[in-house]
């Protein structure tokens, strides 16, 4: 189809462009018929433009125009002018285009839903005809932004000094962590590959092949249960960089982050970012992901908790545990119902329940355990905790110090959410650096085990590596995430570059050496012939702009997302193949019948 050279955006007309001839391509947002007069919005990915066919002009085009219905696609053309009725709400409601021609180049069925930002819309609906969902002006903001974005990072990198490099999608399975997606092969009857879960051992490859500042922009697969920030598949920008320690690495990184927000958000960030050790930041806020926007930081009550007359405060730190509460300030005004809610929502992460202290305005005070415990004893407690009349003090007590900090952060940004303090506009970027290196975990067996708490590859401190033979948990990693009002947006480390420090790492999991040969052989051979200081960060690519667009939703800014069972609607995948395509993978399924009720 020939394309006319005076073809227009519908959404990039102004009064400026009043007098040309244009012609506009798109879909039929709605059409009205005022006798005379047939006004029809088009929309393209770029906005709406009102079109005007007048009957005076011309009565075979009118007739044409009259035909037109709700997502009809079309080829207007005609010439732009003011418009009488001025619509300040859209970009082009100042002009219009007073039509002398059109083409309908198919018509449409009436859809499952209205096309447009204001209608809801139950989301299995919206999926499942997800490509009239995307012609919705939102979704094709947030997809058009991430265009940007993924524009901006190539440019400020390749700036940078760094190469894209694409690495492999079908590679090896290396679990540890998340499953693996698998792959059978064809031509290898019996053995898979599996889809990456992360670049990360390729990209740490090419730093010993010389690659000095590598960067991609990667697909990656992780077969684990979805949640509203995560999908089986996604993007990351991916990252590596050799001869560096931490600064080095984070110095780049700010400069990229700075650029993103300035031309994306036209938001000026203060550089150096502020850093705060992981054990900092689960002290005061309960989370390795601080939200910074606003207050309510933990206060550590356990010394005061440890003879106070409660039972479950002096149980929790008998047992080496924690007792911690948040103080609310203007808190007192909720209700005992809106407190027993919180209590149940503590519990969901596994916390016994909340314990809770009220200072009414006239400075009276009721809590759920102040009859096991002195007034003395109360309010030092108020005071520790920085309490006063209006305020509610909500505390957990656990012998699990990690669980009863992970429970407080949860709670501290849910009451905010409920309390209304969390500012707009505000962006609070902070590293988390100085992880630590292990964590403990249950394997398969219920055994307990220490767990690389990034990955097997994550440098320990220097001045931590005699830990290995004597305190492997007490060991730090040189690993930081840099986290934006309190989503992680990427997490890197500074990685293992001698050969007797990664075989201390593997010593510490667990790993045997046939298991070493096997899994990471290619790893470790590498390594003998001379590898580079190096490190590198992974940003998730779907969270920034997810961030940048202010949507709740990371399937907004993708095209085709998942759902929670991580099958895919529109498509109707994941879905079984014929019995040929398995046998010529030497595959045979053997599974129930699905129950049909």
């Amino acid at each position: 189809m020939n394309q006319c050279q005076n073809r227009a955006y519908c959404g990039t007309l102004r009064e400026s462009d009043s007098g040309k001839a244009v012609t506009v391509y798109g879909w039929v947002a709605r059409a009205r018929d005022l006798g005379g007069l047939i006004f029809v919005d088009v929309r393209d990915r770029t906005g709406i433009v009102q079109c005007v066919f007048d009957q005076t002009d011309d009565q075979k085009l009118f007739d044409q125009a009259s035909a037109l219905r709700s997502e009809y696609t079309v080829e207007i053309t005609g010439t732009v002018r003011p418009r009488a009725s001025v619509n300040d709400k859209i970009p082009t409601g100042r002009i219009e285009i007073l039509a002398s021609g059109l083409r309908v180049f198919s018509k449409a069925e009436t859809p499952p839903f209205e096309i447009s930002d204001d209608v809801s819309v139950n989301d299995t609906l919206r999926l499942k005809y997800r490509y009239l969902d995307l012609r919705r002006p939102s979704l094709q903001h947030c997809l058009a932004l991430r265009h940007q974005i993924m524009q901006l990072t190539r440019s400020y990198f390749s700036e940078n000094g760094f190469l894209e490099i694409e690495t492999p999608i079908l590679t090896k399975s290396t679990p540890e962590g998340a499953r693996d997606y698998l792959v059978p092969s064809r031509v290898h009857p019996g053995e898979f590959y599996a889809l990456p879960q992360s670049p990360q051992q390729y990209k740490q490859l090419l730093m010993l092949a010389g690659f000095d500042r590598y960067m991609q922009i990667a697909r990656c697969f992780r077969d684990e249960d979805l949640r509203y920030d995560r999908q089986p598949e996604f993007t990351q920008i991916d990252l590596e960089m050799s001869f560096v320690d931490v600064d080095d690495i984070i110095a780049v990184q700010e400069g990229f982050l700075k650029r993103l927000m300035k031309e994306i958000k036209s938001v000026d960030i203060e550089t150096p970012i502020a850093r705060m050790t992981y054990h900092e930041a689960m002290a005061r806020y309960g989370s390795d992901k601080p939200d910074l926007r606003f207050g309510y930081e933990l206060c550590d009550l356990s010394g005061l908790a440890k003879d106070c007359g409660f039972s479950v405060f002096e149980k929790a730190v008998e047992a080496g545990g924690l007792v911690a509460g948040i103080n609310i300030d203007g808190g007192a005004k909720m209700s005992r119902k809106e407190i027993d809610a919180l209590g149940e929502y503590v519990k969901t992460y596994r916390a016994k329940g909340l314990a809770w202290l009220k200072v009414a305005e006239n400075g009276e005070h009721s809590s759920s355990f102040a009859k096991f415990v002195s007034e003395e004893k109360l309010r030092a407690i108020m005071d520790k905790a920085g309490v006063k009349p209006g305020d509610l003090l909500l505390c957990v007590a656990d012998a699990d110090v990690e669980l009863a900090q992970n429970a407080l952060g949860n709670l501290r940004c849910e009451v905010a959410r409920r309390m209304g303090v969390i500012p707009e506009n505000v962006w609070k970027f902070l590293w988390i650096v100085d992880f630590p290196l292990f964590e403990y975990g249950e394997d398969d067996d219920g055994k307990r085990r220490l767990y690389a708490k990034h990955h097997p590859f994550t440098a320990p401190r220097d001045e931590d590596l005699p830990l290995f033979e004597t305190n492997p948990i007490a060991m730090r990693a040189k690993a930081y995430d840099i986290v934006l009002n309190g989503t992680e947006l990427g997490g890197g480390s500074v990685r293992i570059h001698r050969a007797d420090v990664q075989s201390a790492m593997f010593r510490a999991l667990g790993i045997s050496d046939e298991e070493i040969g096997l899994r990471f052989g290619h790893m470790i051979n590498a390594f003998k012939y001379g590898a580079p200081p190096h490190g590198g960060i992974a940003y998730g690519l779907d969270r920034i702009v997810m961030h940048m667009a202010g949507t709740d939703s990371i399937r907004d800014v993708i095209a085709f997302p998942k759902v929670q069972n991580a099958s895919e609607l529109m498509m109707d995948s994941p879905s079984t193949v014929d019995e040929r395509q398995l046998r010529d993978l030497s595959i045979k399924v053997d599974l129930p019948p699905k129950n049909k009720e």
